[in-house]
């Protein structure tokens, strides 16, 4: 199982829009995908990967206007989540499962020539 950590913290905001100040319209996006199986090779460490992005958001009609110093990540989250739809969050996702996927089962290693080849797990 793979649980995935969306941090939204870092934004673009108008410093002044339609009479409200640091109206968020851009959100840079990471998320974390943590696996619940460690890593053999590192005790007490778990596979994961990262994703990075950005999402604009449609401003054009802001209801419910929220002031900066009171915005909670989980809020941007939503919007950036509303703003990409059900979709591309489902996409990303799976692109960080099938990432840790790969980092627990690879299917390709790196050699050196005139180096032991590693033991096959």
């Amino acid at each position: 199982m793979v649980t995935y950590n969306w941090n939204c913290r870092t934004v673009d905001a108008y410093v002044e829009k339609d009479n409200e100040a640091d109206v968020v319209y851009n959100v840079h996006w990471i998320v974390t995908g943590v696996s619940d199986i460690e890593d053999p090779n590192s005790p007490s460490t778990f596979y994961q990967s990262t994703s990075i992005g950005t999402q604009v958001l449609d401003i054009s009609e802001i209801t419910n206007f929220i002031p900066f110093n009171e915005v909670t990540n989980e809020e941007v989250v939503a919007w950036t989540q509303s703003a990409m739809g059900e979709e591309q969050v489902t996409s990303i996702e799976a692109g960080i499962a099938s990432q840790i996927e790969s980092l627990i089962h690879p299917t390709t290693v790196t050699l050196t020539v005139g180096e032991p080849v590693p033991p096959v797990e």
